[in-house]
């Protein structure tokens, strides 16, 4: 039997995995799922991608793999996985499910899925350049180290906001996509990371 890092293993042993289908009545927001591929070893690294900068919704950004609920999408695991093959060129036979966040509310008024998942340490990808113009890994770790963390205000239509951000090796990652791996590296690491904000229940 193959050993999975602890961090890996703690991951699977604390978040639920339920794979609840999608509503058929959709709800207040429009629903979206994603994929947060860590790597199958000692230590895990992160895959992300850096969105086309010809994008009209949030170019340039890093981002998960992932997108939007479609009508014959039966689960957000389908939506997530669907969409990492379609940007990445993940197969279905790559993801090894390990667990599932609580629905995180964005700034845009979406309500995003996120699908914990293993995969291969290597993996010939295949970006859709439409989609992303690069994508890397990061070591999950670096998302668990508390002096990396910062929290950005943000003013929207006389409102404020509070996100996430990191910035590592020149990469800005904010947002829901650091609120994310800001939940899954702390549960992985066992570290404390606050958050001002309730990504669960404030868009």
């Amino acid at each position: 039997m193959t050993m999975i890092a602890p961090e890996l293993a703690r991951l699977e042993a604390h978040l639920p995995l339920d794979g609840l289908s999608w509503d058929p009545q959709p709800g207040r927001y429009p629903e979206a799922a994603v994929l947060v591929p860590l790597t199958d070893e000692k230590e895990p690294r992160v895959l992300l991608g850096r969105r086309g900068r010809h994008l009209k919704t949030h170019p340039g950004e890093v981002a998960f793999p992932g997108g939007k609920r479609e009508n014959e999408d039966a689960s957000p695991w389908v939506t997530a996985k669907r969409e990492a093959y379609e940007e990445v060129g993940i197969v279905d036979s790559q993801v090894h499910p390990m667990g599932e966040l609580a629905p995180m509310l964005t700034r845009t008024n979406f309500e995003v899925h996120p699908c914990i998942a293993r995969i291969p340490t290597e993996l010939d990808l295949v970006v859709d350049t439409r989609e992303f113009d690069s994508v890397f890994y990061q070591p999950l770790k670096v998302f668990a180290d508390t002096s990396r963390l910062q929290t950005l205000e943000l003013q929207v239509d006389d409102k404020t906001y509070y996100t996430p951000r990191f910035i590592i090796d020149g990469d800005e990652i904010w947002g829901v996509t650091a609120a994310i791996l800001a939940v899954v590296a702390s549960t992985a690491y066992q570290v404390p990371l606050e958050m001002r904000r309730g990504w669960s229940t404030e868009p």
